[in-house]
């Protein structure tokens, strides 16, 4: 009689590759239906410094925040990208870009690493903006709740088992800008309708949702903001605004200086008309995205004060 364990131990064979695969689908299938959970920190890199203080201030714990631009010196407009910011991308599960052109450089970066899994946050294209659009969206409040929320809805998405924790983080951050939103609201009533000027497009999101009235020509501002030369015609109108004695304060880019903008903030002093700085990035890089907005709107709201207690 022939012996059976040739037919046994294939039989067995056969048995344990019907097992393994029927893991293997299965684990398949689990996975389709429930992603493998993130482990550890979610590496989160935003573009911009006051972005990556929310994303951080939302992630608490669970997050490690690289912010690429906070460099108080630096025109954020023409950021130049190095080794390190690209292994930053490649590394991230999760990215932030301004958009509309403001950061078009991290495209490029995201671009060369392609992720699948990785999950990447435009705020211009969340706010229905596109390319020469206003980019400062961040100096708008509305946008910066519209964006928080999205930050959130993201977080949870990457780690649900987080979902709570990221919850939480939202409503106290959110509660924390009620602060600087608040005293925008207070500027729009103590001083709405108050003529102001600007050397950059940079504050008009802001004189919007306070309710001043922003007459610097836009052809001078949005020139500035893209690195161009304004017209002829918008220079002498602004400095017609600023001799007029109608301009109550005139609001500086502090980092995108030119010699016209540094020009209209000489004759702005000469008229003894108060000038507050505003910056790009948080400045300085360490403070929190509500208390730099704060205190830049302290500023302001100090500045507006002044007129008209001079009036």
């Amino acid at each position: 009689m022939k012996s059976s364990r040739p037919t046994n131990k294939i039989l067995s064979m056969i048995i344990s590759l019907v097992v393994v695969v029927g893991l293997v689908v299965g684990f398949i299938r689990i996975s389709r239906n429930h992603p493998l959970e993130q482990t550890g920190p979610i590496q989160i890199v935003a573009a911009e410094n006051f972005w990556g203080s929310l994303a951080s201030q939302l992630g608490g714990s669970k997050v490690k925040v690289t912010s690429i631009v906070s460099d108080p010196n630096a025109d954020p407009h023409e950021y130049e990208v190095n080794a390190t910011d690209a292994r930053d991308f490649a590394n991230a599960n999760y990215v932030i870009l301004n958009g509309a052109g403001y950061d078009s450089w991290g495209d490029k970066l995201l671009s060369a690493s392609p992720n699948s899994k990785r999950q990447v946050l435009n705020v211009a294209s969340l706010l229905g903006k596109k390319n020469g659009d206003n980019p400062h969206f961040w100096y708008s409040p509305s946008y910066v709740n519209k964006v928080m929320a999205k930050i959130e809805q993201n977080l949870i998405s990457i780690s649900p088992a987080n979902k709570t924790y990221f919850t939480q983080q939202y409503k106290s951050v959110t509660a924390s800008l009620t602060g600087y939103q608040q005293r925008i609201a207070t500027i729009k009533r103590q001083f709405g309708g108050t003529k102001v000027a600007a050397t950059e497009d940079i504050f008009y999101y802001l004189a919007s949702a306070a309710g001043l009235n922003l007459v610097s020509p836009p052809a001078f501002t949005q020139a500035v903001a893209d690195g161009n030369d304004p017209p002829t015609d918008s220079v002498v109108q602004f400095q017609q605004q600023l001799e007029s004695g109608q301009t109550k304060v005139l609001v500086y880019n502090e980092q995108t200086v030119t010699p016209l903008t540094t020009s209209m903030k000489t004759i702005a002093a000469e008229q003894n008309i108060p000038i507050v700085g505003v910056t790009e990035t948080i400045q300085p890089p360490g403070t929190s995205f509500q208390v730099w907005m704060n205190a830049e709107l302290l500023t302001l709201q100090n500045a507006l004060n002044a007129q008209s207690l001079g009036q």
